[in-house]
């Protein structure tokens, strides 16, 4: 079955991951992560992508962005993609492909997922068992957003700066809600979505997108199409 176009839709947050191919390292060194966020943050900032949420895993990583128009995202990936890959050959001397196919996306509904989808993205690390909370792992958006150092390549969105009306505020609430964690059924349905490409949100959401596009966004019945009467 032919796979669908990648659904990308300018103005609204997507969830992206990128896996390393047969699950392998795609960074070797603490300069192999430094490389490939500078390059995030030379081409997002190129494409006027705004990054919101991210975390960089040893075999694939995960960003949680905002494009500006329909071709930012692919852009971005595109170039950081063939880029990293370049960078890591040679560093390794190796050659091949890095990544595991094109990398995964979908949309979703900022009110409804936003701050969870950060959240599940910040706990990574832990569930990973790299660390015990996720403040000691470097290579995520979670330092910034808890107050703990600055991070140029992170944007935050609309909805983090509703969480209080000052910085102490915001980032003890974040941080409250990062401990309370993510369910086990967003965790799901957060992966999911993004590996099937799937919008993920309430109903009028999901209406409201495919009116926007011909790429049809949820999956179809299964069954034979019902006959009119």
């Amino acid at each position: 079955m032919a796979r669908l176009p990648r659904l990308t839709v300018a103005g609204y947050p997507h969830h992206i991951i990128q896996r390393g191919n047969n699950r392998q390292a795609i960074f070797a060194a603490t300069a192999d992560y430094e490389v490939l966020l500078d390059m995030l943050l030379e081409h997002s900032k190129k494409e006027h992508v705004a990054i919101h949420a991210y975390v960089l895993m040893s075999n694939h990583f995960h960003l949680l962005a905002t494009p500006d128009t329909v071709e930012g995202i692919p852009q971005v990936m595109q170039s950081v993609g063939r880029r990293y890959v370049r960078y890591f050959n040679q560093r390794q001397s190796r050659t091949g492909t890095l990544w595991e196919g094109r990398y995964k996306s979908t949309l979703i509904q900022a009110e409804r997922y936003l701050l969870a989808c950060m959240a599940y993205i910040d706990l990574n690390p832990v569930r990973a068992g790299l660390v015990s909370e996720p403040g000691l792992y470097p290579w995520s958006s979670y330092g910034m957003y808890a107050g703990r150092r600055p991070d140029r390549l992170v944007t935050p969105h609309p909805i983090y700066w509703e969480m209080g009306n000052t910085p102490f505020a915001r980032e003890a609430a974040y941080q409250q809600l990062v401990q309370h964690g993510v369910s086990a059924e967003q965790q799901r349905v957060l992966t999911d979505s993004a590996l099937r490409g799937w919008a993920l949100g309430e109903p009028d959401y999901v209406a409201d997108l495919q009116r926007r596009t011909e790429r049809r966004i949820t999956k179809a019945r299964s069954g034979r199409p019902r006959k009119e009467i």
